[in-house]
């Protein structure tokens, strides 16, 4: 594909964004997050409602004429520190739309305040909620970008273990699946938004000094034996290409069907960018993907 006026501009303000994220102090930035979400408008086409899963903080994104049986459980990324933003909202709202099921958001409690298993633990119970309200296992979908990518893949490990329905499907956008070994990388490759020292302080804030080889941490040392069919989406030129692909990987060894496409030119979660031509052919995919294996038409 070749480079579009959009692409041009947004990589031009990615260096901005990168330094932030390594320099604002994290309770500056929450603000400005929990702000942006709040004014967000998402069209007059879905319904946005706060609701409490069983003591977890979530959003439902209802398109109109949505299907009343499906549902997508969507997790956000920023490392495990950041909340809920505009553009997840607005991203999640794309899918919902293009799909035609309503949106799930989880807005799971944040390092470092709430290091590991904060997060999981509160994704683990919104999907249980999913259950409790009537919704039947294969007719979730669960997807989830960076440190909700990981997130997504560390949820379906712990329904697995408790023998509890699995999701019908889920999908990954620039998952991290290794928090034990990141900073090799960044010396190796520059990645155009991750910035190595706010990389450091993410995964020391939701390690807090536990094991980061723990499979619920690190699921690259996980069985992914089981789980239900993956797709995984993940940029080129981004230093968690090789997370996904790790991932990918183990779960074709042990037969989960799994889906990897990597975009070239692409950085971590370009998706969040939906005047990029890329992010609607991701997002378009994943939709189709999600679409298929909720057997929805």
């Amino acid at each position: 594909m070749a480079i579009s006026p959009a692409e041009k501009r947004i990589r031009a303000g990615l260096a901005l964004t990168r330094t932030l994220t390594a320099y604002v102090p994290v309770s500056i930035a929450q603000w400005g997050i929990r702000k942006s979400a709040e004014r967000v408008s998402l069209g007059d086409n879905i319904q946005r409602e706060a609701v409490n899963a069983d003591g977890v903080r979530c959003e439902w994104l209802t398109p109109n004429d949505s299907l009343g049986d499906r549902v997508l459980l969507y997790i956000h990324g920023g490392g495990f520190i950041y909340g809920l933003t505009s553009m997840h909202l607005e991203m999640a709202a794309y899918l919902a739309k293009k799909i035609g099921i309503r949106v799930l958001m989880v807005d799971y409690r944040l390092a470092p305040e709430h290091p590991f298993p904060a997060a999981l633990d509160d994704c683990v119970t919104a999907y249980r909620w999913l259950l409790q309200q009537g919704f039947a296992g294969d007719h979730i979908a669960i997807a989830g970008d960076s440190a909700g990518g990981n997130l997504t893949i560390t949820t379906m490990l712990q329904l697995r273990d408790n023998d509890i329905p699995l999701p019908g499907a889920a999908a990954c956008l620039s998952p991290v699946t290794d928090l034990s070994n990141k900073q090799g990388l960044f010396q190796q490759q520059y990645d155009a938004v991750l910035h190595p020292r706010a990389t450091r302080f993410m995964n020391a804030s939701y390690l807090a000094g536990q094991d980061a080889r723990n499979p619920l941490i690190s699921p690259v040392f996980s069985d992914l034996q089981g789980l239900p069919p993956m797709l995984i989406h993940v940029g080129e030129e981004e230093v968690l290409c090789d997370d996904a692909v790790r991932i990918a990987t183990l779960a074709e060894e042990v037969g989960v069907s799994v889906q990897l496409e990597i975009y070239p030119r692409m950085w971590h979660v370009w998706q969040l960018f939906l005047s990029l031509p890329q992010a609607v052919q991701s997002l378009d995919a994943i939709a189709h993907f999600i679409d298929e294996h909720l057997d929805i038409t």
